[in-house]
């Protein structure tokens, strides 16, 4: 007898007689954005506990899939407050509204769209409503896309710090952020047609959701901020009104006889529709898309849940997850979801190898990428059968960079003292104790063409394309998801709910007959006992307890926004708002 299946279907009539025993009234489904959406799956105790009341990107899908095919479901509210809402973050969750929206009357709510701050990313989301609700005193601050920069250098010479880096090609412009006392008209070039195309995708998109001509929209961007009644005479608000009333209109819209509706949370409503903690358990003997996540910069070893450089993707983690998606016979399709910045070649390369491995048994990957999947984050996407991108996706930058921050200076000034001893001719090439020296330079310069042309080499045969079609497109370029699909870097626009239609496809199978679910599942136990081997299953899901310092220079570059993360890394933290 099948134990799994009779969990479920014990749970399954639990759910069913809670609902028997509940208020008749119709069932509204709340998206409550006021505290942010988590997008990876959580690592940690710590980040379990904060999900139960912020929800996930997974959970958010799964419970708005469900919601729309549930007679008992009659609408749905979007509660949008200051949370801060990424501009792919925006361009997935409108898609799933939007998907909602074809079954079920949808509504969003805000205060406001930013106050005197610049708000357009939250409204981009909120034009995926039927209806948009703000509040009186409420403002649309949809003040356009800038991307914002900071050059070091003038600092590091403050502090008696020489940086010292290498880049290939112009547009991988972390060496100008280290090295470079001005703007460079790659680095210029690169940023205004990012910000150009963020701003692009977003006009067109709130366009098309209220119905208007992106001219007006844009009109709309280069007047803002604009208060409440000025936004509802441009027909970007359909009503005025605080909470209360959005919610009393809600009510007398979708309620019952005696005009009254049930809220529930969607990722509440998903935990009592297969999209719970529980779920991976109960779900175990069912067919499947596994989803293997590349959630931070990529480093060789294990994954690290946070620390001082944030989550990591740790290579050994990663490819231990793909080779169990292989093994797992329940598993007929994989979904990589990168947010990654990148990070270390090595890591890069050893990930990419096993998704050609996975592909090479017969089981189609498709690569869905978050908010950021660029250098790194784009070498382990690039051999994929599709890549999935929202438009807003920084991607591309396909590239490499290397070098050192010498920090003599700052030594002397501290009155420090500070002595090595070598033993080999390049023990010290990599230490910031003195500058490289010719031969060095040459080593070093000689080892990034190499990795280049690996790069460039790769990414040709990966995209199916020549590589003197490619070249022109890498050279560490970022890129839009938008351009980025243009330009054929990528196969679709859209979110993880494409990317997992897509696998289907490819698989030959049909969605509605397979859940998705992580690979592996995590189970804490697991975690925490360890394995027998490498290739057991549980050695994807390994934790370090001990992340460690890395020095005060590296918490004062965190706290900067600069983080060591590899030679295959964006080449610079791109902040758009």
């Amino acid at each position: 007898m099948d134990v799994t299946a009779l969990i479920r279907d014990g749970a399954d009539q639990l759910r069913k007689a809670l609902r028997r025993g509940a208020d008749d009234g119709p069932l509204v489904l709340e998206l409550d954005l006021t505290r942010g959406v988590i997008d990876a799956p959580p690592q940690n105790p710590v980040a379990m506990l904060r999900a139960r009341q912020t929800p996930t990107m997974a959970a958010i899908r799964e419970g708005l899939r469900a919601g729309a095919e549930d007679p008992d479901v009659a609408g749905l509210i979007v509660d949008l407050g200051p949370g801060h809402i990424a501009p792919a973050q925006a361009d997935e969750l409108a898609g799933l509204i939007g998907r909602f929206g074809e079954h079920k009357p949808t509504v969003a709510f805000a205060p406001t769209f930013g106050e005197l701050g610049n708000g357009i990313f939250a409204y981009r989301l909120a034009a995926a409503a039927g209806d948009i609700w703000v509040q009186p005193s409420g403002m649309l601050s949809l003040a356009g896309v800038q991307a914002r920069m900071m050059l070091l250098r003038g600092g590091f010479e403050k502090l008696g710090i020489e940086p010292e880096f290498a880049q290939r090609w112009q547009y991988k412009t972390a060496a100008d952020t280290y090295a470079a006392t001005e703007i460079s008209e790659a680095y210029r070039e690169s940023t205004r047609g990012i910000a150009d195309s963020v701003l692009g995708s977003v006009v067109d998109a709130v366009a098309t959701g209220r119905g208007l001509e992106s001219v007006e929209v844009r009109g709309a961007v280069d007047d803002a901020p604009l208060g409440s009644r000025a936004g509802q005479d441009r027909g970007l608000v359909d009503a005025i009104g605080y909470r209360d009333e959005a919610y009393a209109h809600a009510r007398r819209a979708w309620g019952g006889d005696d005009g009254e509706i049930r809220l529930r949370y969607v990722h509440r409503y998903a935990e009592k529709h297969g999209g719970g903690p529980l779920a991976p358990l109960l779900n175990r003997a069912r067919s499947a898309v596994g989803v293997v996540s590349v959630h931070g910069a990529i480093v060789t070893g294990i994954s690290q849940p946070g620390g001082l450089n944030g989550q990591t993707a740790g290579s050994d983690t990663v490819c231990a997850a793909l080779r169990a998606a292989g093994r797992d016979e329940k598993v007929k399709a994989v979904v990589l979801r990168v947010d990654s910045p990148g990070g270390s070649y090595v890591a890069s390369d050893a990930i990419r190898r096993e998704v050609q491995q996975l592909r090479e048994a017969g089981k189609p990957v498709v690569a869905s990428m978050g908010q950021t999947a660029a250098s790194g984050g784009y070498f382990v996407a690039m051999p994929c059968a599709e890549i999935v991108a929202n438009p807003t996706t920084l991607t591309g930058s396909i590239g490499v960079l290397a070098g050192k921050l010498i920090t003599t200076g700052l030594v002397d000034k501290l009155g420090l003292v500070r002595e090595a001893v070598d033993a080999g001719r390049r023990a010290g090439m990599m230490a910031g104790t003195q500058p490289f020296t010719p031969e060095e330079w040459e080593v070093l310069n000689g080892w990034l063409d190499e990795v280049y042309a690996d790069f460039t080499g790769k990414a040709a045969a990966d995209r199916r394309m020549e590589l003197t079609a490619l070249e022109p497109l890498a050279r560490g370029r970022v890129w839009t998801g938008a351009d980025a699909a243009r330009n054929g870097l990528v196969d679709h626009l859209g979110g993880l709910d494409l990317a997992i239609d897509r696998a289907c496809e490819l698989a030959g199978v049909d969605r509605d007959d397979l859940v998705t679910r992580p690979v592996p599942m995590p189970s804490p136990l697991s975690q925490l006992r360890g394995t027998e081997n490498s290739e057991a299953v549980g050695a994807a899901g390994a934790l370090s307890l001990s992340p460690g310092w890395e020095g005060l220079l590296e918490l004062a570059g965190a706290a900067l926004g600069i983080r060591h993360r590899g030679v295959l890394s964006l080449p610079v933290d791109i902040r758009l708002g």
